[in-house]
């Protein structure tokens, strides 16, 4: 009777468990994010929309709670959705020099899902104000709906910024113990050549 170990994992199974450990870019991905200075432009536009962001969520709150500080809360509200427009443009350009994609690539799919369903509810409030549409307090509401999307949102985008080091540092260690192998591998041949 054989001992040798039989895989029970299905061909399906096993494409799945590949692809889930599929990294987020490849060595030359990598390397143009890297380069481009567009991902220093995200990485300045991100924590100021997220600033921007915190204090229009006071400013919101201020004006449900109180019914005072409409204007404000208001002002707040545009900018912010001028900031989300200016970083949906930016990280479009950004995807397409890093995946040469303008957006929805698979390393970021459901981000980009979840941007445009932002976009999309912070436009909606833009139009309203601009046409009247509904009670100050009811455009609010949508720039509320707008912002609880954009949580789960920055949420996704801050795992994937993990996701991205954690692969840079295992990439980093790979290279540096495949240059000690290649390095002993080479004083090898030399000291075995010495002895020939």
């Amino acid at each position: 009777m054989s001992n040798i170990p039989v895989s029970t994992a299905s061909p399906a199974t096993a494409e799945r468990s590949k692809s889930a450990k599929k990294p987020l870019y490849t060595p030359e991905q990598r390397a143009r994010r890297d380069a481009t200075p567009w991902t220093l432009v995200q990485a300045i536009l991100a924590p100021l929309q997220f600033l921007v962001f915190l204090i229009s969520l006071g400013l919101v709150a201020y004006y449900l709670g109180t019914g005072k500080g409409y204007e404000a809360a208001t002002i707040s509200i545009l900018i912010k959705t001028f900031l989300l427009y200016t970083i949906m443009i930016t990280g479009s350009i950004w995807e397409k020099i890093v995946f040469d994609e303008w957006l929805f690539v698979e390393a970021f799919f459901w981000e980009d899902v979840f941007s445009m369903l932002v976009l999309a509810l912070q436009t909606l409030y833009v139009v309203a104000l601009l046409n009247g549409w509904w009670t100050p307090e009811q455009q609010v509401y949508i720039a509320v709906a707008a912002y609880g999307t954009y949580v789960i949102n920055a949420a996704q985008f801050l795992w994937k910024l993990r996701v991205a080091r954690l692969e840079g540092k295992k990439s980093d260690t790979s290279s540096q113990s495949g240059q000690m192998s290649s390095s002993h591998a080479a004083s090898g041949s030399n000291w075995a050549g010495q002895q020939t």
